[in-house]
């Protein structure tokens, strides 16, 4: 039996030990795998560690260029069925091309996140502003991504909260969302018997790549807001901070006099994590739904973190620890789950209701795989009903066609 071909546009290389989104790649390269899919995945950035290779998985990989007429070429050789666009970004970059070269391919657009809900919100903490819609309306990045979402087939949307946003202040279609959040594997009693007791557990953890803003602001706040006063009151624990892409500016906060310990990359994060006794996530902006949380609760290791930290990620289920931000009851908190082990023992035992509830892929994936294929069936007629998404994408294909094709022709 002949295999469907897909491609997998990518911003980055997949690098699942590296940073949630690299983690949430692999979980829809797996599900299309089952599917019998001979996937290829492209990308036009640079390979640097520790990216996976994909090509144990019999998957082709394949470097392209941006502004590149050799895309084309490329593209109407591998006629793929389906285009994945891994972000907006690639979409914006190499959607018109699809369009022009595979236009009957169904296009998914894997936002991981909305990158301009994260944006705003760094925006308005820099300016010590209140976030709002209206402000995250005025944003050109918002328009840009929002533009994406309605020009491709169905968005892929892993957040609650983004999803709700999307549908109610942007008014878009809920035929071309589909809400997919992780796709994980369940939490077995075979795994919570050989979790690492209250006792046997030491430490506070954070982990986190540090090409993203959010952790590096989440670190910094740790180590000037909140650190101290745990420390006042646990003199002996200690902070690890692990992560890929250590920077200087993390580095220099170094500092074992007070317990606060860079770590740098972690090879193994499950294990870190389960050793942990606490989780420490003070992210002030971001999006979508964290990897680093999820991760704690897989591990069976409460977690202290904020709204936007817990966001869209729980439901109406009670947290895996505690929520707060405010940075002194942040303090006061971690403290408590720390040493008392009864409300330790309950947040643990939440996270496990969180995961086995809300991201069994078990539950989530046949659906995902039947919404997709109902639409690829009919895929003329899903896009009939989008008459914003193609007004957009005859707009876009004439603008971004020949402005790329001004940059290709100045290369030359």
């Amino acid at each position: 039996m002949l295999k469907k071909p897909l491609l997998i546009i990518g911003t980055v290389w997949v690098a699942p030990k590296a940073s949630a989104a690299g983690s949430r790649m692999m979980q829809l390269i797996e599900v299309f795998l089952q599917q019998n899919f001979h996937i290829t995945f492209a990308c036009a950035a640079k390979k640097s560690a520790p990216i996976f290779s994909l090509v144990t998985l019999g998957i082709e990989e394949v470097e392209i260029q941006l502004n590149d007429a050799s895309f084309d070429d490329f593209a109407r050789k591998l006629n793929p069925e389906i285009v994945i666009f891994d972000r907006f970004l690639t979409e914006e970059q190499f959607g018109w091309r699809i369009q022009e070269n595979c236009p009957k391919a169904m296009t998914i657009l894997d936002t991981e996140d909305l990158h301009c809900l994260r944006k705003t919100r760094e925006i308005c903490l820099q300016k010590n502003s209140i976030f709002s819609f209206d402000e995250l309306k005025k944003q050109d990045i918002t328009k840009r991504e929002i533009g994406s979402i309605l020009r491709c087939d169905v968005s892929l949307i892993i957040s609650t909260f983004e999803m709700e946003l999307l549908k109610t202040v942007f008014k878009i279609d809920p035929k071309i969302l589909y809400y997919l959040p992780f796709l994980l594997n369940k939490i077995e009693d075979s795994q919570i018997n050989n979790w690492l007791s209250f006792e046997e557990r030491n430490h506070f953890v954070f982990i986190g790549n540090f090409f993203h803003k959010p952790n590096v602001d989440a670190v910094q706040t740790l180590k000037n807001h909140i650190w101290k006063n745990i420390r006042k009151q646990l003199p002996k624990a200690k902070l690890h901070i692990y992560g890929a892409y250590i920077t200087t500016q993390i580095s220099q906060l170094h500092n074992p006099k007070e317990g606060f310990i860079i770590k740098g990359f972690a090879e193994n994060a499950e294990e870190i994590v389960t050793n942990a006794k606490i989780v420490l996530a003070p992210l002030r902006f971001g999006a979508g739904i964290k990897g680093k949380l999820t991760e704690a609760m897989l591990c069976g290791t409460p977690s202290i973190s904020t709204q936007i930290g817990a966001e869209g990620m729980q439901q109406n289920l009670p947290w895996n620890g505690f929520i707060s931000d405010d940075f002194e009851e942040f303090a006061s908190k971690a403290v408590e789950f720390y040493t008392n082990q009864i409300v330790w023992k309950t947040a643990q035992e939440n996270g496990i209701e969180i995961i086995n509830t809300l991201y069994d892929k078990t539950k989530l994936e046949q659906p995902f795989i039947n919404n997709i294929l109902e639409i690829q069936q009919d895929l003329e007629n899903h896009r009939s009903q989008n008459f914003i998404g193609s007004l957009l994408q005859q707009h876009r294909l004439q603008a971004t066609k020949y402005l790329s094709k001004w940059i290709e022709g100045k290369k030359g």
